[in-house]
């Protein structure tokens, strides 16, 4: 393996996201204060007005003679609005275009990496008769952390509504739409059922794929000798499309630079204070997540759950300051091992972690999908938000082994609810600070479950 070369890569890659961040932090300062100070103001100017009209049209009588001045005088600042906003974007436009750019990169890669993934991930579990049963034990432990972990993330956003302060105003395209985010039962059956894979393809039906992937892997491993060619093509195929992905996350930085001169030129160093109660909030999240990850543990390995978080305070540390998880696998085989897993166990239940069982991730998911939502002041429901938990635990199942994968599920599922993806530019520049807890997350949570399923073979031994 040449680990090591990766986390150096990680490592220089992380570094220049944090210069890139703070040169962006630098110029959105100088842009606001210097070039865009007199539209920032005079927009600030409109939307007051605009919203004390809105406020006055609602309390008027439609049949009073001052409804259609108040009407036309809405109209008349909706227009300024646009104007002053559209003379404000083209100064900031090739900054905003920078992240664009690598958010549509992004997408490009989602179909196929979730659908290369996930087939060689089932069709290698399907291959493996013997190991059916103990397939079936850490299936169902990784899906109760996942659960778990969007759930705390759900809680979490909602008890400490981190968005709210950001006040953003809605992209305007997507202005209509938003109401209709509780999906009929048989839209939602639609959006899981796919009519034709490659029009799920086009369309980022992230879904769609994983239904796909799920009949196409089982299908593979079933037909024996002759899906093993399969397998190959396709594990072949996912490195290819993570190796391009490696390529895309260079320009992370282009777009940490452009994005967080944009939002600040925008919003002046005030957001500042949002992200870091954002970043606070989260990584308290974090913590949380820890605490009832190792108790969990505890339950099935009594005291002995501190001896593995001892042993595995190396890998965290390692994926903590690589923003890997996968730089610190061989170290984790390594020191499960030793904590007493029999290594055909480990073997299993740890690669299987990588694709199904991110609880750092997971947790991220629903907080920051939440988190845009407030951002643009949309409100969904209890019922909504638990569709969205559902429809996350579906499609972060094929997300193993790639750098920032959160954000392209992330994607998808504010595609599915009609939230403005282009939120997500929102944390292009703090996701290097939140990837590095959630790698050492993720590291925690496959290292419990590996001792777990192993306990509950009875194949786990005092060393």
């Amino acid at each position: 393996m040449h680990e090591s070369t990766n986390a150096g890569k990680g490592n220089r890659l992380t570094f220049y996201i944090i210069i890139a961040l703070v040169a962006g932090i630098g110029l959105g300062f100088l842009l606001n204060t210097k070039i865009v100070r007199s539209e920032n103001l005079h927009l600030s100017a409109v939307e007051d007005s605009l919203q004390l009209v809105k406020q006055q049209l609602l309390q008027t009588d439609s049949l009073h003679a001052n409804f259609q001045a108040l009407k036309s005088e809405k109209i008349r600042l909706g227009i300024l609005k646009t104007a002053i906003t559209e003379s404000r974007n083209t100064v900031l436009e090739p900054f905003s275009l920078m992240a664009d750019i690598f958010l549509r990169l992004i997408k490009m890669i989602v179909a196929p990496l979730v659908f290369t993934t996930l087939v060689v991930g089932v069709a290698k579990l399907g291959d493996i008769k013997a190991v059916g049963r103990i397939g079936g034990k850490t299936l169902l432990w990784f899906l109760s952390a996942s659960f778990v972990s969007l759930l705390l993330g759900m809680m979490l956003v909602n008890f400490f509504k981190p968005g709210i302060a950001m006040h953003l105003p809605l992209p305007e395209s997507a202005d209509t739409g938003i109401v209709k985010t509780a999906l009929s039962l048989r839209e939602f059956l639609y959006h899981v059922f796919p009519s034709s894979v490659f029009e799920s393809m086009a369309k980022n039906e992230i879904l769609q794929i994983v239904v796909f992937a799920l009949f196409f892997g089982v299908a593979t491993a079933a037909i024996g000798e002759t899906g093993h060619v399969v397998i190959k093509a396709f594990d072949a195929m996912a490195h290819v499309i993570l190796k391009v992905t490696g390529y895309v996350m260079n320009f992370a930085p282009v777009a940490v630079f452009g994005a967080m001169t944009a939002i600040i030129a925008k919003q002046g160093l005030g957001i500042l204070k949002t992200y870091s109660l954002f970043v606070g909030e989260f990584y308290f999240g974090l913590l949380l997540l820890w605490v009832v990850l190792l108790l969990a543990g505890s339950v099935f390995v009594k005291k002995r759950i501190f001896t593995l978080f001892k042993r595995i305070k190396e890998p965290i540390i390692l994926a903590f300051s690589t923003s890997s998880s996968e730089a610190a696998f061989p170290k984790t085989m390594m020191e499960l091992e030793r904590f007493g897993c029999k290594d055909k166990i480990v073997s299993f239940v740890l690669p299987l972690g990588y694709s199904f069982n991110l609880d750092g991730s997971m947790m991220y998911m629903t907080f920051a999908s939440l988190f845009i939502a407030q951002s643009y002041g949309i409100h969904l429901d209890l019922g909504t938000q638990m569709s969205m938990l559902l429809v996350l635990m579906l499609t972060s199942k094929g997300i193993a082994g790639v750098p920032r994968a959160s954000l392209v599920v992330i994607a998808g599922t504010l595609a599915t609810f009609n939230i403005p993806e282009a939120g997500l530019a929102l944390l292009l520049g703090i996701d290097p600070l939140l990837d590095m807890g959630r790698s050492a997350t993720n590291v925690v949570g496959n290292s419990v479950a590996t001792v777990v399923v192993s306990k509950m073979e009875n194949s786990l031994e005092h060393h």
